[in-house]
């Protein structure tokens, strides 16, 4: 019971936000739109032009014009105050708990074995800044599935073995570019959401994408043995999927 009223009271705060974001959008500031796309395209350009200075004046700009944008919201502020009053009802509520006599129940006398799991460390962590990389040398696989803030992610996989059935990419990125480089006799099947970037998948090129999602497999993908599903979710950034 009180996880759904803890569910219910997220979800009104979720759509009372996005009626505010509405608002904000159509009557108080709709200039913003037009801001945040000026801030992700210097961003977008700045990593283009990376090796020119002019490159790199562009992206931290954009950077820090951005997060201005974003926390000068009318939303922001609003989710902001949501969190700090749900925070001080839970603050009042504790100090108003009572203490609850419970009933005593005894342990029936046949114990359930704990099931055993089995912990392994994962290829990649989830990275705020910085590029992350496959080992250069051969490796042991573990499916990936990873958040990065700003920085580029590189998967190499002709490094290690590749389970029997089907192989998991997940990479949920803000900035970056995401590469990974698949062998030449494994199918795979891309599902890819970006804001602004482009994608090459291996001679399918598709560039200057805006707010575009786009799934694409190879011909055998659903009858081999091997194959690789991959999802990447970028804000601002390029995909490439290419053979090595």
């Amino acid at each position: 019971m009180k996880n759904r009223i803890k569910s219910e009271y997220i979800s009104w705060i979720l759509l009372l936000g996005i009626i505010v974001l509405f608002l904000e959008f159509s009557f108080f500031n709709r200039g913003l739109i037009f801001s945040l796309l000026v801030d992700v395209g210097m961003i977008y350009f700045g990593r283009k032009w990376k090796d020119r200075s002019l490159g790199k004046i562009l992206f931290w700009l954009g950077i820090i014009l951005l997060i201005i944008s974003i926390f000068s919201m009318i939303t922001i502020k609003f989710f902001l105050l949501a969190i700090l009053i749900h925070f001080f009802i839970q603050f009042i509520q504790a100090k108003k708990k009572t203490e609850h006599i419970k009933p005593v129940i005894k342990e029936p006398s046949i114990k359930l074995e704990k099931e055993t799991v089995i912990k392994k460390k994962p290829l990649f962590s989830n990275h705020l800044f910085g590029q992350q990389k496959t080992p250069d040398h051969v490796y042991e696989w573990n499916d990936v599935n990873i958040q990065t803030g700003i920085g580029d992610t590189i998967i190499d996989l002709s490094y290690t073995v590749l389970p029997k059935g089907e192989t998991v990419i997940f990479i949920r990125n803000f900035i970056g570019n995401v590469q990974v480089l698949v062998p030449y006799d494994i199918e795979i099947s891309v599902n890819h959401s970006v804001i602004a970037g482009s994608t090459e998948v291996f001679e399918n090129q598709e560039s200057k994408i805006i707010n575009q999602a786009i799934q694409v497999q190879t011909p055998l993908y659903d009858q081999a043995e091997q194959r690789i599903k991959i999802f990447t979710s970028i804000f601002v950034g390029d995909l490439e999927v290419k053979r090595v």
